[in-house]
């Protein structure tokens, strides 16, 4: 959806995280998840990030700036769930997976990259997240290895995609059930070795008028 300030809405979310969460973005290396459009990836080199790396199982969803930017490698037709490793400064993403060199199409064509000489990858000083129906309990643990120490998460959660659909009303997912929602994922994320560090409510409801949130995350 439109932005006056982003190439979508998504950058607003994340704006209101940044500045609610009091971050600077300044000269930090960035995985967003689910990039799609790239409202995030936007916001993130409006911040000033030295580097995104631009995920999504699309192919030509990112807005046209965004993908020309020298600061953005964009990683298309990738699967968060099946990636082991980033490029690094040697690795070519584009040419080299879109050509078919290192295609895995065991995910129904999608590409992961394979792996390369330790040399050649490298952590991330932060990770955004905007999964869709992919499931935070789900995600969390594989971006973990891309995380350098003391990095931090930002992800999105939107009750409505972690609840499922039976619950949904014209689709939309009642206030308390979406808090219900919100407490049982928080609860998962717990679980499995992360701290919730701050949280927040959306600015902008998402898709249908649902209420999302915000997450601050570290590794406890």
């Amino acid at each position: 959806m439109a932005s006056n300030l982003f190439v979508s809405r998504g950058g607003e979310k994340l704006q209101a995280a940044i500045v609610n969460f009091q971050l600077s973005i300044v000269n930090l290396i960035v995985l967003d998840v689910g990039s799609s459009t790239g409202g995030f990836v936007d916001c993130l080199l409006q911040n000033k990030a030295k580097k995104v790396y631009a995920l999504d199982t699309s192919y030509g969803e990112l807005a046209w700036k965004l993908r020309n930017d020298p600061k953005v490698v964009v990683m298309e037709r990738t699967n968060i769930l099946h990636l082991a490793h980033l490029p690094g400064e040697n690795v070519r993403w584009n040419k080299a997976h879109l050509e078919g060199e290192g295609r895995d199409t065991s995910d129904g064509g999608r590409l992961s990259l394979r792996s390369h000489d330790s040399s050649e990858v490298e952590k991330v000083d932060l990770i955004t997240i905007d999964a869709g129906w992919t499931k935070l309990e789900l995600v969390l643990p594989v971006v973990k290895k891309f995380l350098k120490p003391g990095g931090i998460i930002i992800a999105l959660l939107k009750p409505h995609y972690e609840g499922g659909q039976k619950h949904l009303v014209k689709g939309v997912l009642p206030q308390q059930i979406a808090e219900q929602v919100k407490e049982q994922v928080v609860k998962k994320i717990y679980d499995l070795g992360f701290m919730i560090e701050d949280q927040m409510e959306s600015p902008i409801l998402g898709g249908a008028g649902n209420q999302e949130y915000l997450l601050l995350i570290g590794l406890s």
